[in-house]
């Protein structure tokens, strides 16, 4: 159909059209050019020799339980804070919303270092001294969801805004309270959206490196996860580890693109 609509437009458009696609197509075609030297540098015993290693199956374990640990916080401040934001108006509410992009336009490393920063304050060393954070596996966690939180929360946000606020209405009328408006309506309707956040939320910790390199360190068989042990490996000059630990990650993402595709937010009929 595309191909059809192309050649009805006149030459002019279709030389437009052509530049766009010039244009997109650069960007596309380095993106390709790039796994594919990757895919061409490395061999599969690279790959294999590289999951032989005890530290980087260590790594892949953590990044596993810390990434759904993560993602799990997420969702449980996603949920309630998107629908507070869709939903309602209160006061100080613009800065609300400027404030929960500053993880997600700050350098990783500045994140990191605040973290650093806020528990050598009183308060953070009280917590140090019932469960050790900085430095330990409950850093990586905390490393992971301050960026990752930030994204859960506006796919969410765009996901109640895009469900109608008549069907609660029609439910308060019925004679629901807004705590069973939420539970029974909109939560069921937001589903894919929940999906799709917690999805993301997920790869986003999985490629996080700059806070947890600055707050947890790069320990092995300790704070190693996957983005940090591509660095260790470039570190001692073991490129082929390095890239087949890449590579790891990168079919991990392609795994997650499929399911936010699969599962994208849904668009309510209106």
């Amino acid at each position: 159909m595309m191909r059809i609509l192309f050649w009805l437009v006149g030459s002019s458009d279709r030389l437009f059209l052509l530049a766009l696609a010039l244009i997109g197509g650069l960007y596309v075609g380095l993106i390709v050019a790039m796994l594919l030297a990757d895919l061409a540098f490395t061999t599969p015993a690279h790959l294999l020799n590289a999951l032989a290693s005890r530290e980087i199956r260590y790594a892949i374990w953590l990044s596993l339980i810390s990434c759904g640990l993560s993602a799990i916080l997420s969702l449980w401040i996603a949920i309630p804070l998107g629908y507070l934001l869709s939903r309602f108006s209160f006061p100080g509410k613009w800065a609300l919303d400027a404030l929960l992009d500053i993880p997600i336009v700050l350098p990783p490393l500045v994140i990191g270092l605040s973290l650093l920063i806020l528990f050598q304050t009183p308060p953070g060393r009280a917590i140090e001294r019932v469960v050790p954070i900085t430095y330990a596996v409950p850093g990586v966690v905390l490393a992971q969801f301050s960026v990752a939180c930030a994204f859960a929360v506006r796919t969410l946000r765009v996901t109640f805004d895009q469900i109608p606020v008549r069907r609660e209405q029609v439910a308060l009328t019925l004679g629901c309270t807004h705590s069973q408006a939420f539970w029974w309506v909109v939560l069921p309707e937001a589903r894919r959206g929940i999906v799709t956040a917690g999805t993301l939320a997920w790869a986003r910790s999985l490629g996080e490196f700059g806070p947890i390199l600055v707050f947890a360190g790069a320990t092995r068989l300790k704070t190693e996860v996957l983005s940090t042990t591509v660095f260790l490996e470039l570190s001692v000059g073991n490129l082929n580890a390095a890239v087949a630990v890449s590579l790891l990650m990168v079919a991990v993402a392609l795994v997650v693109l499929v399911i936010v595709r699969f599962y994208g937010m849904e668009r309510p009929a209106l």
